[in-house]
C-alpha cells in the first residue's frame, strides 16, 4: 500500500510540473504573439506615415529603381551597401528607397553632366572642352556624396539642438509617473512640431523599447543610429538609471543642463571667431574706401597742380 501511495504521489508530482511546463509554454508563446503582433502594428503605422509611391514624382521613381537596379544586380559589395545604408541613416533617410535614389542619382548625374557640357561647349578648344567634360563626370560622380553630407551635418544639428527641450520634456513625464517607454513616445509626440528630427529618433527609440527584450540595447541604438555623442551620453544615463535604480529625472536634468552648457560654449566660440574673420573683409572693402576719402583731395589737387 506505501508503494503504490508513493507511485500515486510521484505521478501528481509528474502531472504538476508536466501542467506547469504547458502553462509556461503557453504563457511564452503568448507574450511572443503580442510582442509580434506589436511589431506588426508598428511597421503599419510607420508604412501609413510615410508618403504614398503614387505621390512621388514619376522622374523620382525612376531614378530610384534604376539604382534599386544596380544595388540589387551584385555590383556592388555588401559592405559597400551597408556603408551607403549607414550613411543614409546618419543623414536622416529612412526606408529602403534612400539608397536607390542615391545610387541612382550618382549614376544619372555622372552621365547627365558631361552630356550637357559637351551640348553647351561646342565652340571650345578639343582639350578644354575634352577636360571640362572629365570635370563634369567627377563633379557628377561626387556631387550626391557632397549632399548627403550636407544633409548630414544638417540632421545632426538639428538634433542636438533640440535635444534638450526633449530632456525636458522627458523629465516632466516621468516626474508625472509615466515609465520610460510611454515617456519617450509622449515626447516623440509633442515636440514633433518644434523638431521633427527628434521627434523621429524617439518615436523609433520608443517602438524598438516595445518590441525589444532588452531595453538598454534598444536605448543604446539610438546613439548607434546617429553616432551623435549627445544621444549617446543620454542613453547610457537611461541605461544606468535602470540598472541601478537612481532617480531618472535628476539625471536627467543634469544631462540637459550639460548640453545647454555645451552648446553656449559653442556659440561663444563662434562669435569669438568673429573679430578674425572679419579682418579680411575690412583690409579688402573698407580700408581702400577709407584711403580714397582721406587721400582723394590731396590726390586729385596734385594731379590738378601738376597739369598747370
Amino acid at each position: 500500500m506505501r508503494g503504490a501511495g508513493f507511485a500515486v504521489l510521484g505521478t501528481l508530482v509528474l502531472f504538476v510540473i508536466l501542467i506547469a511546463a504547458l502553462l509556461g509554454e503557453t504563457v511564452r508563446r503568448q507574450r511572443y504573439a503580442r510582442r509580434v503582433e506589436r511589431a506588426r502594428r508598428i511597421d503599419r503605422e510607420v508604412e501609413a506615415a510615410e508618403p504614398a509611391v503614387a505621390g512621388v514624382p514619376l522622374p523620382v521613381r525612376i531614378v530610384g529603381a534604376l539604382g534599386n537596379t544596380i544595388a540589387r544586380s551584385g555590383l556592388l559589395s555588401a559592405r559597400t551597401i551597408a556603408e551607403l545604408q549607414h550613411t543614409l541613416t546618419l543623414a536622416g533617410f529612412r526606408g529602403g528607397r534612400g539608397l536607390g535614389l542615391f545610387i541612382g542619382s550618382k549614376l544619372v548625374a555622372m552621365v547627365a553632366l558631361p552630356c550637357l557640357a559637351w551640348l553647351l561647349l561646342p565652340g571650345f578648344a578639343p582639350l578644354l572642352r575634352d577636360g571640362l567634360i572629365a570635370a563634369a563626370a567627377i563633379v557628377g560622380l561626387i556631387g550626391p556624396d557632397y549632399a548627403v553630407r550636407q544633409m548630414r551635418q544638417r540632421h545632426l544639428h538639428m538634433l542636438e539642438r533640440g535635444l534638450p527641450d526633449a530632456l525636458d520634456l522627458l523629465i516632466i513625464c516621468t516626474e508625472a509617473g509615466l515609465s520610460l517607454g510611454p515617456a519617450i513616445a509622449r515626447v516623440a509626440a509633442d515636440i514633433r512640431p518644434a523638431h521633427p528630427a527628434v521627434a523621429e529618433e524617439l518615436a523609433l527609440t520608443a517602438s524598438e523599447l516595445r518590441v525589444a527584450p532588452d531595453s538598454r540595447a534598444a536605448l543604446f541604438n539610438a546613439g548607434a543610429r546617429t553616432g551623435l555623442d549627445a544621444l549617446k551620453r543620454m542613453a547610457l544615463t537611461l541605461a544606468q538609471s535602470m540598472q541601478f535604480g537612481t532617480p531618472l529625472s535628476q539625471a536627467l536634468r543634469t544631462l540637459s543642463a550639460e548640453m545647454r552648457q555645451e552648446m553656449l560654449t559653442r556659440f561663444e566660440a563662434q562669435a569669438a571667431r568673429l573679430p578674425v574673420l572679419l579682418t579680411v573683409p575690412m583690409i579688402l572693402f573698407i580700408l581702400p574706401c577709407v584711403f580714397l576719402i582721406v587721400g582723394g583731395p590731396a590726390i586729385i589737387q596734385l594731379i590738378a597742380t601738376l597739369n598747370k
